[in-house]
């Protein structure tokens, strides 16, 4: 773990990260699968974690999981984690690239996959680099300034 940035917000990061890429329908399950990225915790931490995080447990196919709600790509210390993680935000005339620390793209991608209002339609990551695709090429410099934003722990 990078120095500076506390075990709370890695915990939040892996949760996230675990919340996009897999159906967990319940804390007890969410609990063993931070553990096996050795993250130990109570189910009372993972709680509070998930209010702050704005996760919450909805009906889905067949059962219920873990979802986000439609906030800022899941609460202010994942934003601000994020935010250590981008190293720097270039365009050209089409795409965005971030440049992140290394092995953190993935996560990068995914936060702002969910951002909404982001005129991102997607993102695809590398180990270090996330192309961003927007929506419309004359919102480019609006998504690198929200990018920025975010880098820089601003609203």
């Amino acid at each position: 773990m990078r120095r500076g940035v506390s075990n709370k917000h890695a915990r939040q990061y892996k949760i996230k990260e675990v919340i996009s890429e897999r159906s967990v329908s319940s804390q007890e399950k969410l609990c063993e699968i931070l553990e096996q990225f050795g993250f130990s915790t109570t189910q009372a931490t993972l709680s509070r974690d998930l209010n702050e995080m704005g996760i919450v447990r909805v009906p889905y196919d067949n059962g219920f999981r873990y979802s986000f709600t439609k906030d800022e790509g899941g609460g202010e210390s994942l934003r601000q984690l994020v935010g250590l993680e981008i190293i720097n935000v270039k365009a050209n005339e089409n795409v965005i690239v971030v440049k992140t620390i290394a092995g953190r793209a993935k996560g990068v991608g995914v936060f702002l996959d969910h951002l909404d209002n982001s005129h991102i339609l997607g993102t695809v990551a590398g180990e270090n680099t996330v192309l961003v695709i927007p929506d419309e090429v004359k919102k480019i410099s609006f998504v690198v300034e929200r990018i920025q934003n975010i880098m820089q722990n601003r609203q």
